[in-house]
């Protein structure tokens, strides 16, 4: 029991980034149909800006701001590009544009910081919390309540605001929505900016515990979509299922069987899924954007 919970407190951390990851894919999804191969790299500005800033000795928390404004204003200016080109040629060009993208900032991070691992100091100190035989780190409560806070916060934001509720428009049938008054490439915008916000989040909060790195990004990048298709892309609530589960079942398997295993897990539930669900678990039929 008491490796249980260990092995659950690492996988619900793992799979808080992979949910914040996911989110953001398939708010972009929604926006546009199409997908942002460069999202993990939201994660990696995240981690490695505060990790930088903090060696200047700046305040904690303006690192923190600022790297999440980082993540913001990388997002926003890929979504300059990325409307031109989606306006201009098609879904798959847009898709080819967010690899290179994505290659560009891992190449400028190499540049700029090297290629060591950087690490980010705990919120509240490294003393183990232990319950039972089980130890669990107080970053590990502090990633899973951050991830909850900022999820309730989008709960609320789609359902209650008037934008929130445009986007959810926008999103369901962009013709309509457009027909409507509602403005689809504001829809676009914030969706960018939502999704690099989240990233940066994500890397910024589990950094203490899986340290950061100019291509962490990759990975966990391809782990959020895989997450997101699990779920159903296009459901949100199914993306940020899909990055939990990705997280415990990658915990459960280092931990029971074999950490050499572990970075196949999600390739091996993918593919069991689209054996029995290939629309994901939460998936829906989407309207075609013409």
């Amino acid at each position: 029991m008491d490796a249980f919970i260990q092995f659950l407190s690492s996988g619900l951390t793992e799979g808080a980034r992979y949910a914040l990851v996911a989110l953001g894919f398939t708010l972009i999804y929604n926006a546009s149909g199409a997908l942002n191969f460069a999202q993990g790299e939201s994660v990696m500005i995240g981690g490695m800006v505060t990790a930088v800033l903090l060696q200047t000795q700046m305040p904690f928390w303006l690192a923190m701001l600022l790297a999440v404004l980082a993540g913001l204003a990388v997002s926003l200016l890929l979504q300059r590009v990325f409307t031109y080109t989606l306006q201009r040629s098609g879904v798959l060009q847009v898709i080819i544009l967010t690899v290179a993208f994505g290659i560009m900032l891992r190449g400028l991070a190499h540049v700029l910081w090297g290629t060591q691992t950087r690490s980010i100091p705990p919120f509240s100190g490294s003393e183990p919390l232990r319950i039972g035989g089980a130890t669990i780190l107080p970053q590990a409560l502090w990633v899973m309540g951050i991830t909850a806070v900022v999820l309730a916060g989008l709960a609320w934001f789609f359902r209650h605001s008037r934008t929130g509720r445009g986007f959810v428009a926008a999103s369901l049938d962009p013709t309509t929505a457009q027909l409507m008054g509602i403005d689809v490439k504001r829809v676009l915008l914030l969706a960018f900016g939502l999704s690099g916000v989240l990233g940066a989040i994500g890397g910024i909060v589990t950094a203490p515990i899986t340290y950061t790195y100019a291509d962490v990004g990759v990975m966990v990048g391809l782990k959020g979509i895989i997450a997101a298709i699990i779920g159903g892309m296009g459901s949100p609530w199914g993306a940020v299922f899909g990055g939990f589960a990705i997280g415990l079942a990658e915990a459960m398997t280092a931990g029971y069987v074999s950490s050499a295993y572990k970075d196949a897990v999600p390739f091996v539930m993918i593919v069991l899924l689209f054996m029995v669900k290939p629309t994901g678990l939460f998936g829906r039929r989407r309207v075609e954007r013409v």
